[in-house]
């Protein structure tokens, strides 16, 4: 869940190390995060916030710390020229892309008993309107005033009076105004009932398959609209009735799987849901039970794994708080339904062949040196750079802070540390950050942030965000 740190960001992790760090952290108040031996203060990450042009808000805030442990940890595995090759580890970060593969071989093999629509009823289904398809010439009314419709109006009767079935296509893409449909002749192609808005759909099917309808008015404009004969939509409508068909058994699939496994979610969990939905990483442990079925419990701490599986522009944590208790359920039952595929996939020994398991796991490890490369922090290029170990611990993190100022002055481009790759090394590295201290850090960057700009706004030169000393080991 990775994300861009000057934009908003709808769900962010924040991890927790061990117990020990914990206790460093605490007696360390003016301490935001702690990476290995390397230290982010409040005063450093204020002037880093407070002298970018990134929104002083908490969200974006936690994001730049997220950012700051993450590039620290993945530059303390170059120094211990460590390139996370523990096939156990990798295949648990990477268990997203394994799952989708084994979920895919299943549906796949299940897919093949699922009777497919009878193509010999389809011109008979079409003509009933089970599924329409359309082609439309739209004049808009942006203005709604009477007198501005009337001149519409007058226009579109006009344009009607001139068109033909044969003519169709020619006309609409010279006078519609939808431009998306115009450069097709004004076609709409096969669409499922309710697809369009009311007046449009009964435009429709107030006329045969090819006929052109009268005039008639939606909220976007006025319209008239040609009804194809089955022949001229044939392939894309049996492509639709496939899918459909498709689709329709998938559903009647997972409902008897659901039925099957007496999958049953438990009452007065919304607020649990909504609070793993919006941290994850909190929850990682959570054993809160959420529902049941034949297969065991699906937990708090399941819900926030398979979260993690959500990138940020996906709109999850904004969706689930705008939704009604009543659909929470409904969110964890789909969760559920996911982990019966994949145990169905397991006891069918269903999963990645050797190929497919070794891309995933070149995948991890390329992430790695992408990572790498891009911080400055290869581990060949610290070897040769500093002699003994602890030299080469100062100048990753050296560059790790000179790459982050950067980033936040718009130098430097945003260096994505994977979902797979950030659990691996917060897994493995020690590392730390107190929330608590967000607060403050915002305080200060206010204040940096207004010094900067009275300095700007006299026509002064910006302050430079302070570099650290290089040094970032703790004495």
């Amino acid at each position: 869940m990775k994300k861009t740190l000057i934009a908003a960001v709808a769900a962010l992790l924040v991890s927790t190390g061990c117990d020990s760090l914990k206790d460093a952290m605490s007696a360390h108040v003016d301490v935001v995060a702690k990476a290995g031996d390397s230290e982010l203060t409040i005063t450093r990450m204020a002037n880093l916030i407070g002298a970018s042009k990134a929104p002083i808000r908490k969200d974006v805030a936690s994001a730049v710390v997220d950012t700051w442990v993450n590039y620290h940890l993945a530059a303390q595995a170059a120094v211990n020229n460590d390139s996370l090759t523990d096939i156990k580890e990798i295949d648990e970060a990477m268990w997203a892309m394994l799952a989708n593969v084994k979920a895919k071989k299943w549906y796949d093999q299940v897919s093949k008993t699922w009777k497919a629509p009878d193509s010999s009823t389809a011109e008979a289904a079409y003509n009933s309107g089970n599924m329409l398809a359309a082609s439309h010439i739209l004049l808009l009314t942006p203005d709604s005033s009477p007198a501005a419709k009337a001149v519409v109006k007058k226009k579109i009767d006009a344009l009607r009076a001139q068109v033909t079935t044969a003519n169709f296509a020619g006309m609409a893409q010279r006078n519609s105004q939808d431009p998306q449909s115009a450069v097709r002749g004004g076609k709409l192609g096969v669409f499922q009932r309710g697809a369009m808005v009311p007046p449009f759909e009964q435009g429709i099917l107030a006329v045969k398959p090819g006929e052109i309808s009268p005039v008639i008015q939606t909220q976007y404009g006025y319209h008239f609209i040609y009804r194809p004969r089955f022949p001229e939509i044939r392939a894309e409508y049996l492509q639709a009735m496939q899918a459909g068909g498709m689709q329709a058994a998938e559903s009647t699939y997972l409902a008897g799987i659901e039925s099957s496994s007496k999958l049953e979610v438990k009452q007065g969990t919304a607020a649990t849901v909504r609070a793993v939905v919006e941290n994850p990483d909190a929850h990682r442990a959570d054993k809160t039970v959420l529902a049941t079925s034949s297969i065991g419990k699906f937990t708090a701490s399941d819900l926030a794994r398979w979260m993690e599986t959500f990138p940020p522009q996906a709109g999850i944590v904004e969706q689930v708080k705008s939704a009604p208790d009543s659909l929470m359920s409904v969110f964890v039952k789909n969760f559920v339904r996911n982990e019966l595929v994949l145990h169905s996939a397991d006891s069918a020994k269903l999963g990645p062949d050797a190929k497919q398991l070794a891309d995933i796991r070149k995948m991890f490890g390329a992430s790695l040196v992408t990572a790498w490369t891009a911080l400055n922090v290869d581990p060949k290029g610290l070897q040769t750079a500093a002699s003994s170990k602890a030299d080469r611990a100062k100048l990753a993190a050296q560059r790790v802070e000179e790459y982050v100022t950067k980033l936040l002055s718009q130098q430097a481009q945003f260096v994505e540390i994977t979902q797979p790759l950030e659990n691996v090394l917060r897994e493995k590295y020690d590392h730390d950050i107190n929330s608590e201290a967000i607060d403050r850090v915002l305080l200060e960057a206010a204040k940096v942030r207004l010094a900067t700009d009275s300095t700007s706004a006299a026509g002064q030169p910006k302050s430079v965000v302070p570099v650290p000393n290089t040094d970032t080991t703790r004495r």
